[in-house]
């Protein structure tokens, strides 16, 4: 592994380099945002057709579907860490190591994938039973568990090959399986949540087979693709495949990230958790909100990782300036792109009231929810980019972990939990709390940013 040393650079980009600078970075982001955006509005779209079924059918599959959360926790961790060296080798040109690696972290979310489904088809009822005592959301989100689990085995692999997809320059493509799995997803959820066209109404569990069948169409169309003469596909060697070295390096990056993934994601289902012991109002309420939230985010989501690629591609090839360069100026757009979000929020919170059916006492949480997260928002689009794009592309993942844990774990989460279960803080006090972490994490960045531990080439010399 070489290491930059930390002093400053005098890199300064031309004018060529910035457009060039400019124009990968809206080539990764807007599709990798779009895709985000499309993916969020599945969730969206169902939300909003279960939301004219009921309240409760709404709060039970968002609080079901805080297990495929977790799930993606881990998937995540798998993939990024992947993503953080592929990207490395594919700007070194290693094409060898690129399809080995691609292998080695498809295995591994299969076999993640293949755990979550086997808890969310036997043990439905008692993974809801961790989120809420009421009966009736009990017994809607375990059906629903046990209908979309499927889908589970589907789309920890379908992950992998979107990450392959964006690092070969084909993100595009991503964002059009995107857009045919989310027609497929509105059709399907109308027909078999309603039961229109003589079809069984069947309610929530409706949206679940909606969701298996989306998923079976994303994960054929992109093994298919995959196959195409100029793409990178998995083979019976890239399966076999194993480097302890190499696994050595991926596993210091996946663990930092599984860490900080599980500390962030754990809290907001612990968020789910509070929510659903404070009842169905607030239930429905932060669910609501946290659609919102997918959909405004998409944006810094979509630069954060197209950062990733672009500082690991320059970082494999030891431009140690220029990234440094790139850095700087990405910096600077995650500020904006914060104050974009807050904006957006700002412009659809008020809409969102008018299309779900809520009691007034739901509505009213719902307002004052989204209000706060519009700053919640800017400062997690700054972190975003900058701890999950800059950070891990060269290596200093651990990070992340470290801010989750004291600002969430140490602080947030604490005082939600006493306010909930000891205090009997106000239903907004107690969602002001929990969601604070973000803001807490703000005025620490800039100075581990500067320390330049993230200025690592990880690559090694020859394939192993």
């Amino acid at each position: 592994m070489i290491k930059a040393l930390s002093k400053d650079s005098t890199y300064s980009i031309n004018k060529l380099e910035k457009k060039d600078f400019y124009k990968e970075l809206l080539t990764l982001a807007i599709p990798i945002g779009l895709q985000n955006l499309l993916v969020a509005l599945i969730g969206a779209t169902d939300a909003l057709i279960l939301g004219r079924l009921s309240q409760d059918a709404v709060a039970a599959v968002s609080l079901a579907n805080q297990i495929v959360f977790i799930m993606n926790l881990f998937v995540g961790a798998v993939v990024g860490g992947g993503g953080a060296l592929i990207a490395q080798y594919w700007g070194k040109e290693d094409r060898t190591m690129v399809k080995n690696l691609f292998g080695m972290i498809t295995k591994w979310s299969f076999a993640i994938s293949l755990i979550f489904f086997a808890l969310a088809m036997f043990i439905p009822e008692h993974l809801m039973q961790i989120y809420t005592p009421d009966q009736n959301l009990i017994e809607i989100g375990a059906s629903y568990l046990r209908a979309v689990s499927v889908s589970y085995l589907f789309s920890g692999i379908t992950q992998c090959y979107y990450l392959k997809m964006k690092i070969e320059g084909n993100a595009s493509k991503s964002v059009i399986i995107s857009v045919v799995t989310l027609v497929a997803d509105v059709v399907l959820d109308i027909f078999l949540i309603y039961g229109l066209a003589g079809v069984p109404k069947l309610g929530a569990n409706g949206s679940a087979y909606s969701t298996v069948g989306v998923e079976f169409i994303a994960i054929v169309w992109c093994i298919v693709d995959s196959h195409r003469k100029e793409n990178i596909h998995i083979d019976i060697s890239a399966l076999k495949w194993f480097s302890a070295e190499v696994t050595k390096d991926w596993l210091k990056l996946v663990l930092p990230m599984l860490g900080s993934g599980l500390a962030w994601g754990l809290s907001i289902s612990m968020h789910s958790l509070i929510m659903g012991h404070l009842g169905s109002d607030a239930t429905a309420a932060a669910s609501i909100t946290s659609v919102m939230l997918e959909l405004v985010t998409c944006v810094c989501k979509g630069i954060s990782a197209g950062t990733s690629i672009i500082i690991g591609k320059l970082l494999g090839q030891s431009l140690f300036d220029k990234a440094k360069a790139y850095g700087r100026k990405l910096c600077h757009i995650s500020v904006l792109v914060g104050g974009i979000h807050l904006l957006l929020l700002c412009i659809l919170g008020p809409i969102a009231t008018i299309f779900f059916v809520l009691t007034k006492t739901a509505r009213q949480y719902l307002i004052i929810m989204l209000i706060f997260t519009g700053i919640y928002v800017f400062a997690y689009s700054i972190n975003t980019v900058i701890v999950c794009g800059i950070f891990p592309a060269g290596g200093d993942a651990k990070y992340d972990a470290i801010s989750v844990f004291l600002a969430t774990w140490c602080f947030a989460l604490p005082l939600a939990l006493l306010g909930t279960f000891v205090f009997n803080w106000p239903v907004m006090v107690v969602y002001i709390v929990m969601s604070i972490d973000e803001i807490i994490k703000l005025p620490f960045i800039y100075p581990r940013y500067k320390k330049y531990l993230w200025l690592s080439n990880l690559t090694r010399e020859e394939s192993v």
